[in-house]
């Protein structure tokens, strides 16, 4: 039996803004949409939760701007609440693109009533457009060229004669083409940074990934708890503590070939205990097991235990 005394806890990649973006061809739809997005990640050995609000997001993953930073490869929690959905959407992701505070997210292991869910949403969303290249507009060509000089009223135009430009005049052209030019270069920086950035989530989300394989078989929980090698005790419920409830909660776990924790389903245990339990658990890590010499996805049962 695999025991844990005390917790924390709280614990779906592809997207980015519909505009600035040379046309890209997109393997898995994204749909805008700004909501609250809670990210858990571990820190010191304790989940410690990042807020932030979504931009776009769909079945592969989120893009959202944080609170803080992240690190690229970093495993997370996400957790958010899709509009007009019954209920929050909780899974893992990995940091698959960091620019400042926004971040690109890779879903793994979604189940398939959560995939449901983000299917349903999507039907009644307009996926982001693939947008064609655009071309930068040169600054000679800016809106103050474009404008015939303002003379004085004093000065009077004499026929066939051209007229000088007030010196007061030409500083603010001046002044309009160097805004025009820093701003198409800024923008032209950013969707290059955005683009290469998704470019590659997109082509990691191709291969072939081990969280979404079915167990290949059964371990019973003595054995997963010799390849034991990172555990996270769970946090005691107030209310729980309060009512001086113990005990056992058993989860039915799936470990992936990475000896990631994927999925998790209670057995038994008091339900005022399961939530915190399952929390913890999420964040454990095994050596991985191996079915004929080669890492192998396996199910088991986890037990954590929570004394006063």
């Amino acid at each position: 039996m695999i025991e844990a005394n005390r917790v924390e806890s709280n614990m779906s990649a592809s997207g980015h803004p519909s505009s600035g973006f040379s046309g890209v061809r997109r393997r898995i739809p994204r749909y805008a949409v700004a909501i609250p997005v809670d990210i858990t990640v571990l820190r010191s050995g304790a989940p410690a939760s990042i807020p932030g609000r979504s931009l776009d997001l769909g079945e592969g993953g989120v893009a959202a701007v944080l609170a803080a930073e992240l690190q690229l490869g970093e495993w997370v929690g996400v957790e958010f609440q899709l509009p007009n959905a019954g209920q929050a959407l909780q899974t893992k992701a990995v940091v698959r693109h960091h620019n400042q505070l926004r971040c690109g997210f890779e879903f793994l292991g979604l189940s398939s009533d959560q995939r449901s869910m983000i299917r349903r949403w999507a039907g009644n969303s307009q996926p982001l457009p693939t947008l064609a290249p655009t071309k930068p507009v040169p600054a000679s060509t800016s809106v103050s060229a474009k404008l015939p000089p303002t003379l004085p009223a004093s000065a009077p135009v004499m026929p066939g004669r051209r007229q000088p430009v007030p010196a007061s005049n030409r500083a603010l052209d001046r002044l309009l083409r160097l805004t025009v030019a820093l701003l198409l270069v800024v923008g032209v920086w950013a969707a290059w940074q955005w683009h290469r950035g998704w470019q590659q989530l997109e082509s990691r989300m191709a291969r072939k990934d081990m969280h979404a394989q079915p167990p290949s078989a059964k371990v019973p929980a003595e054995v997963m708890e010799r390849l034991l090698i990172r555990r996270v005790d769970p946090v005691y419920p107030e209310g729980a503590h309060r009512a001086n409830l113990q005990g056992v909660v058993v989860l039915d776990a799936v470990i992936a070939a990475d000896g990631t924790v994927v999925n998790l389903h209670p057995v038994s245990g008091a339900d005022a205990l399961v939530s915190a339990a399952m929390d913890a658990a999420r964040w454990w890590r095994f050596r991985p097991y191996r079915v004929r010499g080669e890492p192998a996805t396996v199910e088991t049962t986890l037990s954590v235990e929570f004394r006063l």
